[in-house]
């Protein structure tokens, strides 16, 4: 028998993508990168003191983070004032990237950049890893190589996608019209991916932009590991992916950065399609070197926090990995801005009004004990280096999971990595693209049934209210990382509903009279209409009153609604707002 080769080679700590300066202006008006190269190419240079004068001096290069010219980003912003959602997407304006060939100087660079009056805020942003777990000794927790070349279907070992509780249901959803994902776009955002694996051929539609990290196998395997649960093909060998049916494509983070990929990413995309965000960086609690510990998801940096929104704000449901940093994100350091962050930044993990990503953040749970052979714990229950709290919405399987990559299970020839498949895929890396292919099985069910397709803020109440609860393991129930997904119960809750309608209030007008009612707390995805109607007295003649329905968002996911009505006649009239709510 040959000797066995260990495994850790290909799957040990990946390198991570660069830093990046990140610059805030304090105006949304001022065109900083303007200014910057009018004033490399003028005789007399302006003070340092400026940005401009400090970009020329330093011989930096200043560029907008979220468009090629200061207009363009300008064009964007008042293009996305249309959009559906609750954020000030204008700060987009005040981003900039600072790029340099100094890059081992990127902190005093940034501290000189926060002394300048027009500076709101400078800060260095760590480079990201792909959320696999590998462990405080920077290996991964798997096993050797397998000896035995693929001679079978691998379907058999995906557990993520039978009956609820050990999986998602995909197999019932499949049963449905579009429960495969047809119709849905998924964009995954990370560093690498092997395009040309073997069970991947179907509907993947390859790389978007940036460039993809092939020297690095360890990124090369993390995103078709991704792809493989997700969009594996489906034939009679190797996996078959939740949603095999969704149109998958990819935006690397290397050579763009992370805010820049995702805004370009979210430009690929309409509502109702599904992002990806297989990413997580060393955050406040970070102790440094070759460990994970600490490291959190990206939206706590403020331009990925824009970034985010400007995606959900579409209507994109995007699915972002929590981190492997065994962190509470409910913990009271989240909460402190660092130095350089702009004072306008709020911690995201709270999800108050404005700073809210409106992501669905996802953790990693232990799948059933004996799964490919190995115990990780009580199924469903946190397992160590998943982060926790409020903010995570649902969880999925953070260990052994079957899907393409990496190679401890290869085909006959063994060095082909278009033939290489893994038992033990693990992290919040596995767990999140569990939930994208679950999300994007229940837009295409939307989809074939010709429903609305489903809003970010309601994707993610229904993947708090249905679903397989977190059982208590090692770590208690309390630090939350959410429901494992239920197709079935997700389509029951979304199924066609006959409209149902009611009296919201009764009130008196008196004769010539205008005034205003208001009820709150309407959930943001039903569709409602309003009518105003008298009641007495009952004289037939002209009009007796007229309404007008404003609205306001109070709150993330709900509506207020303001009804004025206004008495047209000289005597009194009694009046009734009825409702019917015709979708929801």
């Amino acid at each position: 028998m040959p000797t066995k080769k260990s495994s850790k080679r290909i799957i040990d700590s990946p390198s991570g993508s660069p830093p990046e300066l990140i610059v805030v202006s304090k105006s949304v008006e001022a065109p900083h990168a303007m200014e910057a190269m009018k004033a490399s190419k003028a005789k007399s240079k302006p003070s340092a003191s400026t940005l401009a004068g400090f970009i020329v001096e330093k011989k930096l290069q200043l560029v907008p983070l979220f468009g090629d010219t200061d207009e363009e980003v300008a064009e964007l912003v008042s293009k996305s004032s249309s959009m559906e959602g609750e954020n000030d997407l204008s700060k987009m304006r005040q981003f900039y990237k600072v790029e340099t060939s100094d890059s081992d100087n990127l902190e005093n660079i940034a501290a000189s950049l926060n002394d300048l009056e027009e500076v709101e805020g400078a800060y260095v942003k760590p480079g990201c890893l792909p959320p696999v777990y590998f462990g405080d000794d920077g290996m991964a927790d798997a096993p050797d190589d397998d000896d035995v070349p693929i001679t079978q279907n691998l379907t058999n070992n995906q557990g993520y996608l039978n009956a609820a509780p050990q999986g998602v249901d995909a197999r019932y959803a499949w049963t449905l019209p579009g429960g495969r994902g047809s119709g849905v776009r998924i964009i995954d955002i990370e560093g690498g991916w092997n395009f040309s694996h073997e069970d991947l051929r179907t509907n993947v539609g390859g790389l978007l932009g940036g460039t993809n990290n092939t020297s690095d196998l360890r990124w090369f395997n993390h995103g078709t590991a991704v792809f493989g649960e997700m969009t594996g093909d489906i034939n009679s060998f190797g996996v078959t992916g939740i949603s095999p049916r969704a149109h998958v494509r990819a935006y690397s983070i290397f050579g763009v950065g992370t805010a820049t990929a995702i805004r370009r990413a979210a430009d690929n995309l309409s509502s109702g399609d599904v992002m990806l965000i297989e990413l997580h960086r060393g955050g406040p609690n970070y102790p440094g070197g070759n460990t994970q510990m600490g490291f959190i998801a990206i939206e706590w940096w403020p331009d990925d926090l824009a970034a985010l929104q400007y995606a959900t704000n579409k209507g994109i449901i995007v699915v972002e990995a929590a981190g492997n940093g065994s962190q509470n994100l409910d913990d009271a350091i989240y909460n402190t801005r660092p130095s350089g962050f702009p004072s306008s930044w709020r911690n995201p993990f709270r999800r108050s009004s404005g700073h809210d990503s409106g992501c669905v953040l996802v953790g990693a749970g232990a799948p059933p004990p004996g799964t490919n052979g190995r115990n990780w714990g009580a199924d469903r229950s946190r397992l160590g280096f998943s982060n926790y709290g409020s903010c995570i919405d649902a969880q999925g399987w953070g260990q052994g999971v079957t899907t393409c990559g990496y190679g401890v299970v290869r085909g006959s020839d063994r060095n082909n990595m278009n033939e290489w498949y893994t038992h033990f895929f693990n992290g919040t890396s596995s767990a999140s693209p569990i939930i994208t292919g679950t999300v994007a099985c229940l837009q295409g069910i939307q989809k074939a049934a010709g429903r609305a397709l489903i809003t970010p803020s309601r994707m993610r109440q229904l993947l708090r209210s249905t679903g397989s609860p977190q059982q208590a393991g090692a770590n208690p129930v309390s630090q939350r990382i959410g429901n494992r997904p239920n197709l079935r119960a997700l389509v029951a809750a979304t199924a066609f509903r006959r409209p149902w309608c009611g009296v919201q209030f009764r009130g008196n007008l008196p004769r010539r009279a205008t005034r205003r009612w208001f009820t709150h707390s309407w959930p943001d995805h039903w569709h409602v209409i309003w009518t105003v109607v008298p009641t007495a007295p009952a004289i037939d003649g002209s009009e007796q009153i007229e309404f007008k329905v404003k609205t306001t968002r109070q709150a993330f996911g709900r509506i207020k609604y303001f009804i004025e009505i206004k008495n047209l006649k000289n005597y009194p009239v009694n009046v009734e707002a009825r409702y019917c709510v015709i979708a929801s």
